[in-house]
């Protein structure tokens, strides 16, 4: 015995020494075993024992081999397409795992140990060589202050996948095993709650073949009194949706203004790096043709005010509505106010692909203006300098502009970043879901042009969400609203980041025609007894795809969660079992 208490206080010392000391990538133990201290919620685990910022996982030691010795055994491992040098974490044996956690458990009695205060969760991957199919052990300390009282034992058991419901555990199962494993409560009221993940938008199969997204929107149901396993969560579930949107998709609708910010960023990073890489022109007629046209168009005409220069241009989108459906341009932010300069880049941004163009086609424009032969209308609150210019053309003389070296390239980007804010100002002005005061950080011209790019990326992304919530989701303008003010939140003090995830609270009636005829990608419940810090769980999930990352299923099924029409899925079983283990 004493020799098991000494490698109990030897394991434990071990980790209360990586507890005090920064996250490291590995910390050998034995021969064949590491500890990792990591972030709990990158752990995989962080749903079955909440609360915890960190955890230490033990797992078998993993020897990378390099140049000679990886190819060899890579070509060994041929069958299963897998060498040494790109396995994944891997399991130890349920025996092994049952050790760890006895002197894990044994080193936090304080009658066997001294006193130290209580040790991080600790979680250890196993291989599911036993029959109930264990894929992971766990333990975390319980205590009142700082005083360890106890210990919560977990186990995660794994079957699957199978499409026979009749084969998954039943809530009477569920239940007499949560009593079978806490009967010291049986006499306590045993509670039931249900969670739901459900795919609303992302990837897609349209006749046998997958459309990937990187755009996603999910929901998650919370709710009470369960009655049945894979039951749709009722409408008085708690839902959040969680929204992460991918710009520049071709099935958006702003699509086509992603293009158009694509341009502007173009010539932003030539001004940055001084060489550019233009896109292929949508238009097949010249840069310089077609703004020579426009402004023949013009002298001819003289038709110089806004409703009238715009026809040309409304004619083209009348074309484009046609093409794409009016319902979806309806939606969007489609602006027929364009003034002259606004409609010169319309033709450039579709046609230029050389600085040469944008030199000769800003060359046009100034001639005409300076000889007298336009005096077109300009939008007197624009901040472009060539716009500045044009204004000061009305009163007096149009000064010279060289435009030599970036000064080209500078004016387009400058014309550029003043009708995409115009756009973006029309849709989410238009549509009252903000006001220009919210708006004054992604409107300041009193920052450098890059930074300006950057923030009107950032309108652009919180665009494509609200027009996605809108014409995919159909959300009302109360939940657009919210979630428009939380977007301009979160882009106002942080970094550009496409993979953030926004999270909206929703009544489920909204979006029930979206769910209720859907299968979920996750479905859980959970039996729970007792309350805090004594409250113990035993839960069931239902996923899709497998929750535990570093075990590979013999299956014929596929993996990637996408939307069915009518095909049953196939779910993985995943069953966690928690004891309490007090100390006298």
């Amino acid at each position: 015995m004493s020799a098991v208490i000494t490698k109990a206080r030897t394991f434990s010392s071990i980790l209360r020494s990586l507890q005090k000391d920064p996250p490291i990538e590995s910390n050998p133990y034995e021969e064949e075993i590491q500890i990792l201290k990591i972030c709990a919620e990158d752990s995989g685990v962080s749903s079955w024992c909440p609360g915890h910022r960190s955890i230490f996982i033990c797992e078998k030691t993993v020897v990378k081999l390099d140049g000679d010795e990886a190819d060899k055994s890579s070509c060994s491992e041929n069958e299963d397409n897998v060498s040494l040098g790109n396995l994944g974490p891997q399991p130890v044996s349920i025996m092994k795992a049952r050790q760890l956690l006895s002197w894990y458990t044994m080193s936090q009695n304080q009658k066997l140990s001294e006193d130290d205060g209580p040790l991080d969760p600790l979680w250890v991957r196993c291989d599911m060589s036993d029959l109930a199919g264990t894929s992971w052990l766990g333990a975390e300390t319980v205590h009142l202050a700082n005083k360890v009282t106890g210990v919560k034992l977990y186990s995660v058991t794994c079957k699957g996948p199978s499409v026979e419901r009749r084969s998954s555990i039943t809530l009477d199962d569920l239940k007499q095993e949560h009593k079978k494993r806490h009967h010291p409560f049986s006499g306590l009221q045993v509670a039931l709650k249900g969670n739901a993940l459900y795919n609303l938008f992302g990837s897609t199969v349209v006749e046998n073949t997958t459309i990937e997204s990187q755009s996603s929107v999910t929901v998650d149901f919370k709710w009470s009194h369960v009655e049945s396993i894979l039951e749709t969560p009722p409408l008085s579930s708690k839902a959040t949706l969680n929204i992460k949107i991918t710009s520049g998709e071709m099935r958006s609708p702003m699509f086509q203004k992603y293009r158009e910010l694509e341009f502007l960023q173009l010539l932003a990073a030539g001004l940055r790096t001084g060489e550019t890489e233009w896109m292929e022109p949508l238009e097949t007629t010249s840069a310089v043709e077609l703004i020579k046209t426009y402004l023949e168009e013009l002298e001819n005409t003289g038709k110089t005010l806004p409703d009238q220069t715009a026809k040309s241009e409304t004619v083209k989108t009348e074309a484009a509505k046609t093409e794409l459906g009016a319902s979806i341009f309806d939606a969007f932010m489609e602006r027929e106010n364009l003034d002259f300069l606004e409609q010169i880049w319309v033709r450039m941004r579709k046609s230029v692909t050389s600085y040469q163009d944008v030199h000769d086609c800003l060359k046009l424009v100034m001639d005409s203006l300076s000889y007298g032969d336009l005096k077109p209308w300009i939008h007197r609150d624009g901040n472009s300098s060539l716009g500045k210019v044009f204004l000061q053309s009305y009163q007096q003389p149009m000064d010279h502009v060289s435009l030599t070296g970036l000064t080209p390239i500078t004016m387009l980007l400058e014309v550029g970043l003043d009708k995409m804010r115009k756009d973006y100002i029309n849709y989410l002005i238009g549509n009252e879901l903000t006001t220009l005061n919210h708006l004054s950080y992604y409107l300041s011209i009193e920052v450098e042009l890059q930074e300006q790019v950057i923030r009107l990326r950032k309108l652009h992304h919180l665009l494509e969400i609200m027009v996605t919530c809108s014409t995919f989701l159909g959300l009302p303008f109360d939940r657009l609203f919210r979630l428009t003010q939380s977007c301009l939140q979160y882009f106002r003090t942080s970094p550009y980041n496409e993979d953030h995830e926004f999270q909206l609270p929703i009544t489920p009636a909204l979006i029930s025609h979206l769910y209720q005829k859907e299968h979920p990608v996750v479905w859980g419940v959970e039996v729970s007894s007792g309350h805090s810090p004594r409250e113990v769980k035993t839960t069931l999930q239902l996923s899709e795809k497998p929750l535990v990352g570093h075990i590979v299923f013999d299956t014929d099924y596929t993996n990637t969660s996408v939307n069915r029409d009518s095909e049953e899925p196939a779910y993985f079983s995943t069953v966690v079992c928690c004891s309490l283990v007090t100390f006298a």
